[in-house]
């Protein structure tokens, strides 16, 4: 590899500094053909950086930018050093041909430059919007523009050597079908959100279990109603699924306040006998004091006015009746209370959660930087930056994820929602697990 690049900058710095080199060539027979050739190859290089055998064709274009932008950088270094040299080695060349080489070199450039940057810009997808931004209005100043593209070069590597692995490491297990459950999957999403066709709740998720084996559906209720309402749709869904599948029974992936609908599904409406597992992800069993606390707070009429632009926004989202109170009300620590005397354990289904946690407000972006702060101010302790680890414990409880380091987990983290690659923490790899001991269970 380092040697390749050795070569390729080589031929590229030739090309460069064809105004200078060309006068110096035996003759124009000599110094025409080269110069064609080191064209081409120039040419070449911005169709086809680097020969890359990544299955993703994405990932082709990525790498491809990073080795675009890396010759770019390392080119301009080195002709400042060449120029250094040219200018106080006492090397006789015209004034006027140091000028028109400097312009050309500088046009070549930023040809590599701008072609690698387009590249990273509408294939990565780790790089976030701020960095975009800020290159496109601080590309001209100074130390800025270098930290960026520093930044911009660190990403995209990580981002290509995750994700090809990640490939090669499902493809190479496919066979194996370890997320193959016997009985198929229900994932059931959090308040305040829906399953949209083309915005996964779950982002990567459900691709990477379904490549493993899995089969998938969605729960499909309200984004936000009380427990009771959502239950029943879920009730609705699962006996749906049974009927028109024959699978008997479904393991349920719930989030959030998803798992208590789905706790009440099972132990309010009687789907205690076609439901196999319950596992919650982050449900806020016990409730959040700081929901009671802020309700208690907040204006009745900025409440309402708040709750109605939200139900006629997702009424036009898709929801048949949403109900942003009543979705909220049900997550306080009283309401929660009531909610887990009425839902008694099903021996038939196996109840197990898993909580995460944020290392500081700043692992995550709102509302979630807020959340961590109240709930660390009302005593909650560590927290996802929504819900208490407290309140995550229900069943067999799995424990708190989260990487090495101060990040930690958010609750938008653990069902991939900002499609996030976390340094210590493969989200996608811990829901195979989850599913593939499920699997080894017998569900």
């Amino acid at each position: 590899m380092i040697v390749k690049r050795c070569i390729r900058y080589l031929l590229l710095l030739l090309f460069l500094n064809v105004v200078i080199l060309f006068p110096l060539a035996p003759g124009p027979l000599v110094a025409v053909p080269a110069a064609i050739v080191l064209g081409a190859l120039y040419i070449a290089f911005n169709i086809v950086p680097f020969r890359d055998r990544a299955p993703q064709r994405r990932m082709r274009i990525l790498n491809g930018g990073y080795e675009l932008m890396l010759a770019a950088i390392w080119c301009f270094t080195l002709e400042i050093l060449l120029y250094l040299y040219l200018l106080l080695g006492n090397i006789s060349l015209a004034t006027h041909i140091l000028i028109i080489n400097g312009v050309v070199c500088t046009l070549l450039l930023l040809v590599l430059l701008v072609n690698g940057l387009a590249r990273i810009f509408t294939c990565s997808g780790q790089l976030g919007i701020l960095p975009r931004v800020l290159l496109l209005f601080c590309w001209w100043v100074p130390v800025v523009n270098i930290v960026l593209l520093r930044r911009y070069l660190r990403v995209t590597r990580r981002e290509y050597s995750f994700t090809v692995a990640k490939h090669r490491l499902d493809s190479g297990r496919r066979h194996e079908e370890l997320c193959k459950t016997r009985y198929p999957l229900l994932m059931v999403h959090g308040v305040f959100f829906r399953d949209w066709k083309n915005f996964n709740y779950w982002g990567r998720i459900p691709g990477a279990l379904t490549g493993n084996g899995a089969t998938i559906h969605y729960g499909s209720h309200q984004s936000s109603a009380p427990v009771e309402q959502c239950g029943g749709e879920l009730s609705q869904c699962i006996q749906k699924l049974v009927e028109e599948t024959g699978c008997e029974k479904v393991n349920i992936i719930a989030h959030s306040k998803g798992g208590l609908d789905a706790r009440y599904a099972i132990s309010c409406l009687g789907m205690g006998g076609n439901v196999a597992s319950l596992t919650t992800i982050c449900t806020p069993h016990l409730g959040c004091n700081y929901v009671r606390k802020l309700l208690e707070v907040v204006p009745e009429k900025a409440l309402g006015a708040i709750g109605r632009k939200y139900e006629s926004l997702y009424t036009f989202l898709g929801d048949d009746n949403p109900d942003f109170f009543g979705g909220l009300a049900n997550l306080t620590d009283k309401e929660c209370a009531k909610l887990n005397e009425q839902m008694p354990d099903d021996p038939r289904v196996l109840y197990q959660s898993v909580g995460a946690r944020m290392g500081s407000a700043a692992s995550a972006m709102f509302p979630m930087n807020v959340g961590y702060r109240l709930i660390k101010l009302h005593g909650g302790g560590d927290n996802d930056g929504l819900t208490s680890t407290k309140s995550m414990v229900w069943g067999n409880f799995l424990g708190v994820v989260g990487p090495r380091g101060r990040q930690g987990i958010s609750h938008a983290d653990m069902i991939d929602l900002t499609r996030k690659n976390i340094e210590g923490f493969d989200v996608c790899e811990f829901y195979v697990d989850l599913v593939g001991k499920l699997k080894a269970n017998g569900l």
